[in-house]
C-alpha cells in the first residue's frame, strides 16, 4: 500500500512541468512551440531569458531531488527501503517525461534525473553532474553531455554501492533517457544538432 502511494506521489511531483510554467509567468513562449519543442531547461534557453532557464533547470531538478528525498527520510519508519526508493525514482522521472498536468508531454528528463541521483546520494549526484558538465564544456552539446552522463550514473551507483536495486532504477532511467533523446542522436550523427545558447528558431527541430 505505501509503494502505490509512493508510486502516485512521485509521478504526480513529475508531472508539474517547470519549463512551462516559468515561461508562462514570465511573458514567454510556451517552450513546446519553438525549437526542439522540448519543455525543459536547455529549449527554455533559446528563448534568450536566461533567468527562465536557470529557474526551470532548479525546478525539474528540484522535483526530482523531493520525490526520492521524501522516501529516503521518511520511508525507514514505515518500512519502506531501497525497493521504495528505486520506485520514487522511476516514477518521478516517468512522471516528467509523461506528465498529466500537460496532456503526456514532457521533458527529456536530464534534470530532473539529475535531482533524482543527488537524493539517492550526493557523490553519485556531483560525479554525475561532473561528467555531464565536462562534456558540455567541450563539445557545447546538451544532449551528448546527457547521453554521457546517463552512461556512467548507474556505473557510478554500482562502483560505489554494489548492485542493489536502485541500481536498475538509474539503469532505467537511462534507456528512457536514450529513448527520448533519439531525435537528438541522429542530429548528432548528421552533424545538425544545436549547441546550448543557440536561438530560438519557431518550428525548428520538431
Amino acid at each position: 500500500m505505501y509503494n502505490l502511494f509512493v508510486a502516485v506521489l512521485a509521478y504526480l511531483i513529475g508531472s508539474v512541468s517547470f519549463a512551462v510554467i516559468v515561461s508562462a509567468f514570465m511573458g514567454l513562449d510556451d517552450p513546446r512551440s519553438y525549437g526542439s519543442g522540448n519543455p525543459g531547461a536547455t529549449n527554455v534557453l533559446r528563448s534568450g531569458n536566461r533567468k527562465a532557464a536557470i529557474l526551470t533547470l532548479i525546478g525539474d531538478a528540484f522535483k526530482g531531488w523531493l520525490a526520492v528525498w521524501l522516501v529516503v527520510r521518511f520511508g525507514p519508519r514505515y518500512g519502506l527501503g531501497d525497493a521504495a526508493v528505486a520506485l520514487a525514482a522511476i516514477a518521478v522521472f516517468l512522471g516528467h517525461l509523461y506528465p498529466v498536468f500537460f496532456r503526456f508531454k514532457g521533458g527529456k528528463g536530464v534534470a530532473t534525473a539529475a535531482g533524482v541521483l543527488l537524493a539517492v546520494n550526493p557523490v553519485l549526484g556531483a560525479a554525475t553532474l561532473a561528467t555531464w558538465l565536462i562534456v558540455a564544456f567541450f563539445t557545447r552539446y546538451s544532449s551528448l553531455a546527457a547521453l554521457a552522463a546517463a552512461v556512467f550514473a548507474p556505473l557510478y551507483y554500482v562502483f560505489m554501492f554494489g548492485p542493489r536495486i536502485v541500481a536498475l532504477a538509474i539503469l532505467a532511467m537511462s534507456v528512457l533517457l536514450f529513448w527520448r533523446h533519439r531525435a537528438n542522436i541522429a542530429k548528432l550523427i548528421a552533424g545538425k544538432e544545436s549547441r546550448i545558447g543557440e536561438k530560438k528558431a519557431a518550428g525548428a527541430g520538431k
